[in-house]
C-alpha cells in the first residue's frame, strides 16, 4: 500500500493545480528556479557546520568533554555510554547514526543501553544543522536564543528517554 503513496500524491497535486487554473509544470520550475539561490546562500552555513562538527570530532574535545561530562549525565540518568551519542547528535545527524551502530554492536540491540540509544537519537535533533538551514533563509540573524533553547529541549529529551526506557 505504501508504493502507492508517492504516485497518488502527485496524482492529487496535479489534479488540484488543474482544478485551481495553475500550470504544474510552468509552477514547478519556477519554485526549482527560486531553490537554486537558496541553496547558494545555504552553503556556507551547512560548510561551517561539518567542518565543525569533524574538528570537534577529530581534534578530541568530543571525548574529552564527553569523559568530562560523564558523572553529570550519570546522576540525571543518562548512562556513562551514551555521553558522546548525546554531545554529537546536535551537531551530526550522521555521526549519531555512526554512534548509535557502535553501541548496538557492542551492547546488542535489546539492551538497555540501546534501547535508551535509540530513544535518544529519534528523540533530538541536529539542532545547529537546522539552525543553518532555517536561519539562512530567515531575516533575523540573532541565533543565540533559539539555539540554547533547542540545546536545552534536546538535553531533556534525552534525560527523559533514559528514564522512560529504565521503567518500561
Amino acid at each position: 500500500m505504501s508504493k502507492y503513496f508517492i504516485p497518488v500524491l502527485f496524482l492529487v497535486i496535479f489534479v488540484f493545480a488543474i482544478i485551481k487554473k495553475v500550470k504544474p509544470y510552468d509552477a514547478f520550475t519556477l519554485g526549482a528556479k527560486s531553490a537554486i539561490p537558496f541553496a547558494v546562500s545555504i552553503f556556507p552555513y551547512l560548510a561551517s557546520i561539518f567542518v565543525l562538527t569533524e574538528l570537534f570530532e577529530v581534534s578530541g574535545l568530543s571525548t574529552a568533554l564527553s569523559n568530562f561530562l560523564a558523572p553529570f549525565f550519570k546522576v540525571l540518568g543518562i548512562p556513562t555510554e551514551l555521553t558522546k551519542l548525546v554531545l554529537i547528535k546536535p551537531f551530526s545527524g550522521n555521526g549519531a547514526l555512526a554512534i548509535l551502530t557502535e553501541i548496538y554492536s557492542t551492547y546488542g540491540v535489546d539492551s538497555y543501553l540501546s534501547r535508551c540509544a535509540s530513544v535518544i537519537y529519534g528523540s533530538s535533533e541536529t539542532v545547529f544543522y537546522v539552525a543553518a538551514v532555517y536561519f539562512a533563509g530567515a531575516k533575523t540573524k540573532n541565533l543565540t536564543a533559539p539555539i540554547i533553547i533547542s540545546l536545552i529541549a534536546s538535553f531533556f529529551s534525552c534525560v527523559f528517554a533514559c528514564f522512560i526506557c529504565l521503567i518500561m
